[in-house]
């Protein structure tokens, strides 16, 4: 173990995680406790990742706020880059969750603290994107502190900001380790805490943060996370396609307010999601105030109309382009009711319909072809077995980019879809031989590699 780096001196080691080893030590000049991180000794030699381990502390260091620890040097001592952090005498959230210490009033409070630190570094320009529960500390005295900027991204278009922050898949090739971990070199962020944009590989913003706080306000809520999977790949996909289940029906008594701001966080479109983190610490901060002098009221007629059209939106076969179809087709058969309208003149459009959706379906199968001579293409691609609109992909062991490249191909299908039912997918990378080939005897084999 390192003894002391500059005028450091290393007491222990308090943890490790995907990029740096935390140590507890002495400021010998201002006679303190700090926390000194270190990137990993295995790790010195990749200029990508040790330039993301400084932007970490350029990252917090640009904001100043109660519930973000705070950053008070950065150096280099015989090779060794590192930061000297404030020292959080205290527990994750992770921890206070897995000891059933963490209270419902108790897990709204630290919410409400996290999205206030959010909210200022969003509006300094800087996104988290590794926010899960155990990079938030909660000392003795019931502070919440917002940990490890050390995948944060500056909002900023510079050579420097590019140079930080360059594209995570043509650093590495690293695999996915374990559910858990960081996955540098696929996507930036934590498996079981990224949000549908994290898991395609797109481009993040401020609301990719909130959809992760809102797994964890979820987690410290009803001890569980939202999205599982038997796999890495296998909860990638739940955060991307799947709804979670209702908090309300993992735990009872929640007040309706939290829910629909649990609900509101994890909604898969960004736009869906809160606008910013202070609307949403302003919500936080209603349901906390109700919680703590026991008065429930309820939401304003409005507030409740919005939720149902929202709520309706989101779940409407095809979105906003469903509801379309319907009320248009409720006017229209609304309107023949009305008049002596000649059911046999909706022959002829009937057939050019009939026709006008064949078109659309036989485009949709012609996609689907395309779709399966690029993935194929993937050294990794086992087999490809499509029923209807269901299309299952055998990988072998892999990083996560060929997930991301499988779904960003089944998203140009989808987006451009109409009239037709959304493809789904299912990447299964765990399957046996004896497995493997019970799944090609359930017919609708596009591809089978040679093996």
């Amino acid at each position: 173990m390192i003894q002391t780096l500059k005028h450091y001196t290393i007491e222990r080691t308090l943890g490790s995680g995907g990029m740096g080893i935390v140590y507890l030590a002495r400021d010998t000049r201002l006679q303190r406790l700090v926390a000194i991180k270190v990137l990993k000794p295995e790790l010195v030699s990749d200029p990508a990742r040790k330039s993301r381990f400084i932007t970490e502390a350029r990252a917090a260091a640009a904001i100043s706020h109660p519930a973000i620890a705070q950053i008070f040097d950065i150096d280099e001592s015989d090779g060794t880059t590192f930061i000297a952090m404030e020292y959080i005498d205290g527990r994750t959230i992770g921890r206070l969750i897995r000891d059933g210490e963490l209270d419902l009033i108790g897990a709204v409070e630290i919410a409400h603290q996290v999205a206030e630190g959010l909210a200022k570094a969003h509006d300094s320009g800087i996104i988290h994107r590794d926010i899960k529960s155990d990079n938030i500390m909660v000392t003795k005295e019931g502070h919440a502190k917002l940990l490890d900027f050390g995948l944060a991204k500056l909002l900023q278009t510079d050579a420097d900001a590019d140079t930080a922050t360059a594209d995570p898949a043509a650093i590495t090739q690293t695999k996915t380790q374990d559910r858990t971990q960081t996955m540098p070199g696929a996507v930036m962020g934590t498996t079981n805490y990224m949000s549908p944009e994290q898991a395609r590989g797109q481009a993040l913003s401020p609301a990719s943060d909130i959809f992760s706080f809102g797994i964890v306000l979820y987690e410290m809520v009803a001890g569980e996370r939202p999205f599982k999977g038997d796999t890495p790949l296998d909860t990638m996909h739940s955060i991307a396609y799947e709804e979670p289940k209702p908090v309300t029906l993992v735990k009872k008594n929640i007040p309706p307010q939290l829910h629909r701001i649990i609900t509101r966080c994890l909604r898969k479109r960004r736009e869906d999601r809160y606008p910013n983190a202070h609307v949403l610490a302003d919500d936080l901060k209603g349901v906390k105030h109700e919680l703590e002098t026991g008065t429930r009221t309820s939401l304003p007629a409005a507030t409740r109309l919005m939720d149902w059209l929202e709520s309706i939106k989101t779940s409407f076969p095809y979105g906003t382009k469903g509801i379309a179809i319907v009320a248009a087709a409720l006017i229209v058969s609304a309107v023949f009711s009305l008049t002596n309208f000649q059911w046999g003149n909706l022959i002829g459009p009937a057939v050019l319909f009939f026709f006008i959706y064949r078109a659309l379906r036989n485009r949709q199968k012609g996609k689907l072809k395309a779709f399966v001579k690029k993935v194929s293409a993937l050294p990794e691609v086992r087999a490809i077995i499509i029923r209807g609109e269901s299309v299952t992909v055998a990988i072998d062991k892999s990083p996560a980019k060929t997930y991301i490249r499988i779904t960003s191909l089944l998203d140009e299908i989808n987006e451009k879809r109409f009239l037709t039912k959304p493809i789904t997918a299912t990447i299964k990378d765990d399957l046996s031989d004896a497995e493997f080939h019970n799944l090609l005897k359930t017919g609708g084999v596009m591809y089978a590699r040679e093996e």
